[in-house]
């Protein structure tokens, strides 16, 4: 089904098919996620009308509009409240990575960064959703998020989602943290570095990570005077700082690249970049770059949103398995583009990208999701 050569020309063609997209994207979901259904409808049936909500952002009380060969909205909702939160956390990494596995190798170091994504939430929140909303800085006209802290490998050409998990009010960053240390451990993967951002500057963090001899980045945190003092001068440089507050206090190496601005931003002088490093031995300016690639992270985030479900459901639940969905199509784009679209030469690799758009994709997708589930060409008139 993938592919199909042609005899007539010495050189063979390769054609990517929609079947084959959307098979990745089927799989890992069936295989991982259970939703108990008596009756002719399936688990899968409502599988693949979630993965069509994604690709046409659109949401359950529009999708019967929309097709045919879909269940209505209040079995919908009636089935989607079945999934269960525990079981989807166990099996997320499984989900995800189900096709990336196949291109990532055991035993090799990456380059990991931990970050944190708001979904913004417009609703009420009461004993069944309380614990998963989180209030942040307001943006798009709301301070309440559900929120979500993803584990995700940061080096060129395997930028994958790892493992994505909920954010619980009052959870220690901690928790998190050992979560994702545990499951790299289980992966049999190296950690090269780990990128964190300044919301993980703390001393917890910094005792945790430093205890676990896990080697890291992240950016300091401009508070007090003797830190915005460390933060002036015009050379690359190294320095330590004292952090502590009531209870206890821990030594932090400080590395600080200096980035002269040159009318950047409309801005001219110097720039004093100040990250916390631990157990990596780099300049300053290769930890200033490396750590720049932990904004590959931003795209993915926009990419995933670009897939997201609409929703206004105060479920804990149902939000998250929408939040998976989004982030397995990023992966398996990604998987897909390794695979299939790498340039055979000598040197590293090199994905050319163009070939294969993430927009092009979803359009792969959504031309099968159409097909199978029947877009409407008719409707009903009133008179």
């Amino acid at each position: 089904m993938f592919f199909f050569t042609n005899k007539l020309v010495n050189s063979s063609k390769l054609e990517l098919k929609s079947k084959y997209c959307i098979d990745l994207v089927l799989q890992p979901l069936t295989s991982h996620v259970t939703i108990k259904i008596n009756g002719s409808l399936t688990s899968e049936d409502i599988i693949r009308t979630v993965v069509s909500l994604a690709v046409d952002k659109n949401s359950v009380h529009s999708v019967s509009k929309q097709y045919s060969a879909v269940a209505c909205e209040t079995s919908l909702r009636y089935h989607l409240k079945k999934l269960n939160m525990e079981e989807l956390i166990l099996s997320n990494e499984n989900i995800l990575l189900q096709n990336p596995l196949k291109t990532l190798k055991t035993g090799k170091g990456y380059e990991f960064a931990i970050d944190l994504t708001n979904d913004p939430y417009y609703g009420k929140t009461d004993l069944s959703n309380e614990k998963y909303v989180i209030r942040s800085q307001a943006k798009k006209s709301t301070n309440s998020f559900y929120s979500y802290i993803s584990l995700y490998i940061i080096n060129r050409n395997e930028r994958f989602t790892v493992s994505v998990l909920p954010v619980e009010k009052k959870k220690p960053m901690v928790e998190y943290l050992s979560y994702f240390l545990d499951l790299i451990k289980r992966l049999n993967f190296k950690i090269k570095v780990l990128c964190l951002d300044r919301e993980f500057y703390s001393i917890d963090v910094f005792e945790f990570l430093q205890s676990n001899g896990v080697p890291h980045i992240i950016p300091v945190v401009k508070k007090g005077e003797k830190m915005k003092q460390l933060q002036k001068g015009n050379k690359a440089r190294s320095t330590q700082y004292v952090m502590k507050n009531s209870k206890k206090k821990i030594l932090l190496d400080i590395i600080i690249d200096v980035k002269y601005l040159n009318g950047k931003r409309d801005k001219k002088g110097c720039e004093n970049l100040g990250f916390v490093v631990f157990g990596v031995k780099w300049s300053p300016r290769k930890v200033s770059t490396v750590y720049r690639r932990r904004f590959a992270i931003e795209s993915s985030y926009r990419m995933r949103n670009v897939v997201r479900p609409k929703t206004s459901s105060k479920n804990a639940t149902i939000r998250y398995f929408y939040a998976l969905v989004s982030f397995l199509l990023k992966n398996v784009w990604l998987y897909i583009q390794k695979k299939h679209f790498t340039n055979v030469k000598r040197g590293p690799q090199v994905i050319d990208e163009d070939k294969f758009r993430f927009e092009v994709f979803i359009l792969l997708i959504e031309e099968w999701i159409r097909r199978k589930l029947r877009v409407r060409t008719t409707v009903w008139c009133l008179r």
